[in-house]
């Protein structure tokens, strides 16, 4: 009898750990964090609780789901990983409430990362809120006392594939919201951004050596690039993203990349987008110098700008704060790109601007019926301009302001 106690004790805490669906095609079995030791309260570090949860769906034999209920959840930082069992279904990690991080600037490893899902193959994170508590660290940046914290990316999908971000909200991240590294076949949709237009380094999506990955229905407020393509990607579809304030959707930086023998992107869509106040909106950007790279088979349609810095710009001397430029031509070649049913009105004289390699210059860059006005002074539709240097390509149908290619 007394080795029942101690059995007995166990077996109710698993069965209040775990509720199990109907049977039937979705059957599975959900592990709610607050069984776990998850207080709702935002105080209570719950990342060990968090991390029991996942263990177990992880290795569990039936489809899974770890489940976050409403509440506010105090989460230090969290690396789940896989592969899991789950009888061949995808896990699912569903949020109903608020996953936040310590309060103040640090507190979250030494990583770059908060929240991390890695190794997986098949998996959903769906549903609820990452407050990642920047404002600490961009205070401390601010005052460029070179004693700040490692800052963390809110949600990072690496080295995995067949993965849905579906539903998230992300609020103040330390740096990058949401990253996709070295994936393939991740599909990110409905996803919401919310940071201030001052934030530094706050890219809403950022996609770095992936491939077939999508982006769907996204609305993002930071202040860096609302979409950000790194180098090493290739198959990448984004539609119906709404951008503003921020940066714009950017393909780039590339050409300062360590590591990398070569910096490429190819094969990438963005369809119907809309630019609200941001600083660009179509933009390709790469360093000087000789690290060699390009990008091909790029198309942009269907675009609407309000208000937007750069409309439309393929920037090859790029160097933000023209601070430790490198110097030289840009030896990443660009070239296949479409520009289809852009339209809207410019914030800058300029409103197409291809300022392109002098050793490697843009080639088959292709503009079809393109509308964009300039609002002058006084808020006035004045005629817009074209810059090209280095550049060349074609037209179709009407283009304004006239093209210069």
């Amino acid at each position: 009898m007394a080795m029942a106690k101690p059995i007995l004790s166990l077996l109710a805490h698993l069965h209040a750990a775990v509720l199990f669906l109907p049977s039937g095609p979705a059957a599975g079995a959900i592990y709610n964090v607050q069984r776990y030791g998850a207080r709702p309260d935002g105080l209570a570090d719950a990342a060990a609780p968090f991390l029991r949860a996942w263990a177990d769906a992880c290795r569990s034999t039936r489809p899974a789901t770890v489940y976050v209920p409403p509440g506010r959840y105090l989460v230090s930082s969290a690396t789940f990983t896989g592969p899991c069992h789950s009888g061949g279904a995808a896990v699912t990690f569903a949020v109903a409430g608020t996953i936040v991080a310590p309060a103040g600037a640090g507190g979250r490893g030494s990583s770059g990362r908060w929240i991390t899902f890695e190794n997986m193959d098949g998996l959903v994170v769906s549903g609820g809120t990452l407050d990642g508590r920047g404002r600490a660290l961009w205070a401390c940046r601010a005052r460029r006392q070179g004693n700040c914290p490692t800052p963390t990316s809110s949600l990072t999908i690496a080295n995995s594939r067949g993965v849905t971000v579906s539903g998230v909200r992300s609020v103040d991240s330390e740096l990058f919201h949401v990253v996709v590294l070295q994936s393939h076949g991740v599909t990110v949709r409905g996803v919401t951004v919310q940071a201030p237009a001052d934030s530094p380094n706050t890219d809403g999506i950022h996609v770095h050596m992936s491939s077939h990955v999508s982006v769907y229905d996204a609305r993002i407020s930071t202040g860096d690039d609302c979409v950000s393509i790194g180098p090493g990607n290739s198959h990448l579809w984004i539609e119906r993203v709404a951008c503003g304030p921020g940066h714009g959707i950017s393909i780039g930086s590339l050409g300062k990349q360590e590591g990398m023998a070569v910096e490429a992107v190819e094969n990438v869509t963005v369809k119907t987008a809309w630019f609200t106040g941001t600083t660009n909106g179509l933009r390709i950007k790469t360093w000087g110098g000789s690290k060699p790279g390009f990008v091909r088979g790029v198309t942009f349609a269907d675009a609407t700008m309000s208000g937007v810095d750069n409309p439309i710009i393929i920037d090859q001397r790029y160097c933000p704060g023209d601070s430790g430029c490198p110097g030289g031509s840009s030896s990443i070649r660009i070239s296949d790109v479409r520009y289809v049913g852009i339209r809207g009105s410019s914030a800058t004289p300029v409103a197409v601007n291809f300022d392109c390699s002098r050793s490697n210059p843009c080639s088959g860059i292709r503009l079809q019926d393109v509308a964009l006005t300039y609002y002058g002074t006084r808020n006035r539709p004045v005629a817009a301009r074209s810059y090209c240097r280095n550049a060349q390509g074609s037209t179709r149908g009407p283009v304004l302001p006239p093209s210069c290619l």
